[in-house]
């Protein structure tokens, strides 16, 4: 095995078990069913600086953070490995 699969599949193990740790961690008793609304009154922040906790920035960003993290980082991957696939064909192109 080649030293740069190894790492790729090491890689793997750890975004995977990262991945598994974040969905673990989440609390997801809140979920339900049937879609809700968030409620919101126009003021995210009150007067002492604080995020009001039923706003959407404090649910996504303060709740689902580590899953927002690992679903970026898998993203950017997915661009990556695009682009070097498609460096991949243009320079195996014979078609001329």
């Amino acid at each position: 095995m080649k030293r740069r699969v190894a790492a790729g599949i090491a890689l793997g193990v750890v975004l995977l078990s990262v991945l598994t740790v974040s969905v673990f961690m989440t609390d997801w008793d809140n979920m339900n069913d049937s879609p809700e609304n968030i409620p919101y009154d126009g003021d995210v922040v009150d007067e002492e600086g604080n995020i009001d906790t039923s706003s959407l920035n404090y649910n996504l960003l303060e709740k689902y953070g580590p899953l927002l993290i690992v679903l970026a980082i898998l993203m950017f991957g997915a661009m990556i490995g695009g682009v070097c696939v498609a460096r991949e064909e243009v320079e195996n192109d014979d078609s001329n």
